[in-house]
C-alpha cells in the first residue's frame, strides 16, 4: 500500500507533472507513453524529498529515479528481490547510481512501489527525478532537442517550486539554448551548435566559481571595440572547439564525441580565470581572461528586461545595476553595445544568465536559466 505523501509540494505539483505527461501522450500519438498516474508521482516526490536529507556515512545522497518497468530498454540490472520504494532503501542504494546516466528503476509490485534495478536507458516517455543536494529535486523527462541534458519539468527546494514553463513565452524571442532546454524545436542545422553551448553552460557551472563567456558573430573583429586592449590572454590562431570531422567513419564517432567533450572541459576550465571568455558562433576559442568595457561609441546600459522560464513568473524591468554583480553588468554592457552577440553568466551561487539584444523590446533581455540546468 503506497502512503500518503507529507511532503506538501509532492501533492501541488503531481498533477500538472500529470497533465504534461497527457499532452506529450497525446502531441506523439504514442499508445505505449508512460504516463505516471498522481499518486506515483506524490510518493516518487515524497520519498526522494526525505532520502535526500539523510545521511549515509556523512554524505548527503545524488540520487536519479526512473519510472519505468524492468522488461523496458536493454541491458538492465534487475534485482532478484525487488526492494520497496522507501528513504531508506534509496539511500542505501544511491551510492550505485551516483555517476551521470544510471537511474534506479521505479515500477509496480503488487500494491506497492519497489525499486527493481538500475537502467542507462531511459526513454522520452519515461519521468526522472534527480535528488541534487539535501532537499533539492528535479522532475525531468529525456528529450531529443538538448542531447545528454534532460529537460526539466519542475525543480522543488524545500517548500519552494517552480514549474517550467514548457511553451514559447516572453515578451520577445528566446535564444535557442533556451529553446533548446524547454524541448522547443529549433532548426535541425543549429541543432549540434546549441547543444554545445548547452555543455559550455554546464561546464561553466561546473568549477563553481563564476564565469562570463561572450559568442560573438564569426568572421568579425568588432567585438574588440568592447574589451579592454591588450588582451593578456588571445589566442593565436583562435582555437577550434570542434576535431575534426569524423563523419565518414562512423566507428570513430565515439572518439569524436570524446575529444569534443574534452575540448568543452577545457573551456569550462579557462572561464573560472578572471575575466571573460570569447568565442565565436562557429566554436573557436579567441580569448579568455578579457575585460569588458564600454564602446567609445556605445551608451551605458540603463535598463534591463529579466524573465524566466517558470509558470506565473513575470517579467521584470530592473535598472543594470540591480542585475548582479560586475559580470552580469559587463555582459549587459557587452550585448548592449555588440548586439548581435550574446553573453552567459554563471554566479558562484548557482544562477546562469543569458543575455541578448532584443529588437523588440529595443533593450538587452535577460533570461534566467539555472532552473533548467540542474
Amino acid at each position: 500500500m503506497i502512503s500518503e505523501p507529507t511532503y506538501l509540494p509532492a501533492k501541488i505539483v503531481s498533477s500538472e507533472i500529470k497533465e504534461y505527461f497527457i499532452r506529450q501522450q497525446e502531441s506523439n500519438q504514442q499508445k505505449d507513453f508512460l504516463v505516471p498516474e498522481t499518486y506515483v508521482i506524490e510518493a516518487i516526490i515524497d520519498t526522494a524529498f526525505w532520502a535526500s536529507l539523510r545521511h549515509e556515512e556523512g554524505y548527503t545522497p545524488k540520487i536519479s529515479i526512473a519510472y519505468l518497468p524492468p522488461q523496458t530498454g536493454q541491458n538492465n540490472l534487475i534485482l532478484k528481490h525487488h526492494q520497496r520504494l522507501t528513504p531508506h532503501h534509496l539511500v542505501k542504494l544511491s551510492p550505485a547510481v551516483i555517476e551521470p546516466g544510471i537511474h534506479l528503476g521505479v515500477w509496480h509490485d503488487d500494491e506497492n512501489l519497489c525499486i527493481w534495478g538500475t537502467t542507462h536507458n531511459v526513454p522520452a516517455s519515461c519521468l526522472v527525478l534527480e535528488v541534487i543536494e539535501a532537499g533539492l529535486l528535479v522532475i525531468k523527462q529525456k528529450h531529443e532537442a538538448v542531447g545528454r541534458k534532460f529537460i526539466n519539468l519542475a525543480v522543488l527546494k524545500g517548500n519552494q517550486i517552480k514549474m517550467i514553463d514548457e511553451r514559447q513565452w516572453g515578451l520577445s524571442k528566446c535564444p535557442d539554448i533556451l529553446s533548446s532546454l524547454l524541448g522547443i524545436p529549433i532548426p535541425t542545422f543549429a541543432g549540434k551548435s546549441v547543444n554545445i553551448l548547452v555543455e559550455l553552460a554546464l561546464a561553466m557551472r561546473r568549477h563553481g566559481r563564476g564565469a562570463l563567456m561572450l559568442i560573438t558573430p564569426s568572421n568579425t573583429s568588432s567585438w574588440l571595440k568592447s574589451i579592454v586592449q591588450p588582451i593578456s590572454y588571445r589566442l593565436n590562431p583562435a582555437y577550434d572547439l570542434l576535431p575534426e570531422s569524423m563523419d565518414e567513419e562512423p566507428d570513430l564517432y565515439e572518439e569524436y564525441e570524446a575529444q569534443l567533450h574534452r575540448a568543452i572541459n577545457s573551456i569550462g576550465g579557462f572561464s573560472a580565470v578572471d575575466g571573460a571568455t570569447i568565442i565565436t558562433r562557429d566554436h573557436k576559442l579567441l580569448a579568455f581572461g578579457a575585460k569588458v568595457a564600454r564602446s567609445d561609441v556605445g551608451l551605458p546600459v540603463a535598463q534591463i528586461l529579466l524573465s524566466e522560464p517558470i509558470k506565473n513568473g513575470k517579467p521584470e524591468l530592473l535598472d543594470s545595476t540591480k542585475i548582479g554583480g560586475t559580470r552580469h553588468l559587463a555582459a549587459a554592457q557587452f550585448v548592449h553595445d555588440q548586439r548581435d552577440a550574446m553573453a552567459m553568466v554563471a554566479s558562484q551561487d548557482g544562477l546562469f544568465t543569458v543575455f541578448i539584444w532584443s529588437d523588440e523590446l529595443n533593450m538587452v533581455h535577460a533570461h534566467r536559466i539555472d532552473s533548467l540546468l540542474l
